[in-house]
C-alpha cells in the first residue's frame, strides 16, 4: 500500500470519527418523566410532569447542555404501583434515558427502587417521605421527616399548646413509618399513648363521616387536639369536606398536613378551612425574585392565570438544576460520573436562598409552617431560621438510630453502622425485603 493510500485510508477514518462524535454531540439528552396521569394520585403528579417538561423547554431554549438539547420521554404508571417499576424499566432499558424525574407515594418509589439500582440509572424523588432510605441511585429532593414532620409537630406542641394527638394517614409506608416516628417522637416528649390516636385509610377513600366523628369525640377530652394528616390523593378532598360539614373549625382542631398543598386546594372550597396548616418546605406566596419568575414561567407555560405552584414542583426545579450542573461539573451525562460530581453541588431555590446536595443523596431545605387562607394559598405563620439537611435515617426508630449514610468514597454506602463500622443492605435489597 502506498503512502498515499494509507494518508487517505487516515483522513477517512479520522473524519468518520469527528463525524460520529459530532452526530453524538447532537444527540438529545433523554429525560425520563414517571409520574402518574391518571388514577387516584393524578391529582397530585400530572403538574409534575408539566413542571420537568417546562423546565426542559427552558433549558432547551438556553441552548440544552453540552452542547446537546434535552427530549422529554413520558409515560404513564397510572397510580399502580407495580406498574411504576415496569415503566421505569422500559425507560431505561428501552428508551435508554440519562435520568429519570419521578414518583410520589413511597411505594411507588419502593416499586422502582430495585430496577434503578440493577440497571444503574438515575432517580431524582420530589415528595416528602418517611425516610429510611439511602440509595447510590435516588436523589430526595423532598422532606425527610426532620425537615417536616418533626418541626410541624414542635411547631403544634410549642405554639399552639397540643396535647392530644390524631395521626390520619393513608395505608402505605409513608404515613406508617412517618407516624411510627412521630409516636416515638411524641412519647419521648412526654405525651401519653393514650393521648394519641392512629387511624389509616386505604387510598381515594370517600367516606370520611365516621372516622371525622372519631376524630370530634377524640377532641373534646378537655385537652388541645391536633390531626397531623399524612392523607394522601384524591381521598384529602371529601377529608376536608366532611371535616366542614362537621363544623370542625382550625382553632377548635387544627390539622397540620403534609401531602396537601395549593394543587389540592385549588379542587375544593377552602372556605370551612381557613386557618388549618400544611408543613413543606416551599409556598407559592413565598416573597422572592426567584419565586415570582418561576411563577410567571408557570402561568405562561400553562396558559393558565390562575394555576398555582406548590413544594413538589419547588423539589422538581432543584433537582432539575443540580442534574444540569451535575452533568456540566463531570463534563458526561454517564451516570456514575454524574453521582460523583453533584454532592456538594448548590443551586438557589425559590424562596430566596440555595439547596445543597448532601452525601447522604438529600438536600438542605428550610422549613415552612402555612396557614390555609379563603383564596386556596398558605400565609406562612413558622419558619426554620436557616436551612436544614435531610436526614436518611431516623433518630427515633431503634434500627436506624446508629445508620448513617454517606456516598462519598471510600465510605460509599448508604446503610454504614456507627456501632459495628460496617455497611449493611442497599436501599434495594431493603425495598425487596419490606415487600
Amino acid at each position: 500500500m502506498t503512502i498515499k493510500k494509507h494518508v487517505k485510508l487516515g483522513l477517512s477514518a479520522l473524519a468518520l470519527s469527528v463525524s460520529l462524535n459530532a452526530m453524538a454531540a447532537e444527540d438529545p439528552i433523554k429525560v425520563g418523566i414517571l409520574h402518574s396521569l391518571s388514577g387516584t394520585m393524578a391529582i397530585s403528579e400530572t403538574v409534575l410532569k408539566d413542571t420537568v417538561e417546562m423546565l426542559i423547554e427552558k433549558q432547551n431554549a438556553e441552548g440544552g447542555v453540552l452542547g446537546r438539547q434535552l427530549e422529554a420521554v413520558v409515560v404513564d404508571p397510572a397510580s399502580d404501583w407495580p406498574l411504576f417499576a415496569e415503566k421505569a424499566r422500559e425507560l431505561l432499558a428501552q428508551e435508554k434515558v440519562d435520568v429519570i424525574f419521578g414518583n410520589w407515594t413511597s411505594v411507588s418509589r419502593k416499586s422502582v427502587l430495585p430496577v434503578v439500582e440493577e440497571l444503574n440509572g438515575l432517580l431524582f424523588y420530589p415528595v416528602q417521605y418517611e425516610g429510611e432510605e439511602s440509595s447510590e441511585n435516588v436523589f430526595y429532593t423532598g422532606a425527610a421527616p426532620n425537615q417536616q414532620a418533626i418541626p410541624a409537630v414542635n411547631y403544634l406542641m410549642n405554639e399552639i399548646g397540643v396535647e392530644r394527638w390524631v395521626l390520619a394517614g393513608t395505608d402505605y409506608v409513608y404515613p406508617r413509618t412517618t407516624n411510627k416516628i412521630l409516636e416515638t417522637y411524641l412519647m419521648d416528649m412526654g405525651v401519653a399513648k393514650e393521648d394519641i390516636m392512629i387511624n389509616y385509610t386505604p387510598f381515594g377513600h370517600s367516606d370520611w363521616q365516621n372516622i371525622v366523628s372519631d376524630i370530634k369525640r377524640f377532641g373534646s377530652a378537655g385537652k388541645k387536639t391536633a390531626v397531623v394528616s399524612t392523607i394522601n390523593g384524591d381521598a384529602n378532598v371529601p377529608f376536608y369536606r366532611e371535616l366542614g360539614n362537621q363544623g370542625i373549625a382550625a382553632s377548635d382542631i387544627p390539622v397540620v398536613a403534609f401531602s396537601v398543598g395549593e394543587q389540592e386546594l385549588s379542587g375544593i372550597d377552602t372556605g370551612p378551612l381557613v386557618g388549618h396548616l400544611a408543613a413543606w418546605n416551599y409556598f407559592m406566596s413565598v416573597d422572592s425574585d426567584a419565586n415570582y419568575d418561576f411563577i410567571d414561567q408557570w402561568i405562561e407555560h400553562t396558559g393558565n392565570d390562575e394555576a398555582v405552584t406548590n413544594d413538589p414542583m419547588e423539589a422538581h426545579y432543584i433537582g432539575f438544576n443540580m442534574y444540569i450542573e451535575a452533568v456540566k461539573k463531570a463534563g458526561t451525562t454517564d451516570v456514575d460520573a454524574v453521582k460523583d460530581a453533584i454532592i456538594g453541588v448548590s443551586v438557589p431555590n425559590l424562596t430566596g436562598g440555595y439547596a445543597a446536595m448532601m452525601p447522604n443523596h438529600h438536600i438542605t431545605k428550610p422549613v415552612l409552617i402555612g396557614e390555609i387562607q379563603d383564596n386556596g394559598q398558605f400565609s406562612v405563620v413558622w419558619e426554620t431560621p436557616s436551612t436544614v439537611a435531610g436526614d436518611a435515617w431516623s433518630d427515633y426508630l431503634p434500627g436506624s438510630r446508629d445508620l448513617i449514610a454517606d456516598w462519598r468514597k471510600p465510605m460509599f454506602c448508604g446503610t454504614f453502622n456507627t456501632k459495628t463500622g460496617s455497611c449493611g443492605a442497599s436501599a434495594g435489597e431493603m425495598a425487596a425485603a419490606d415487600e
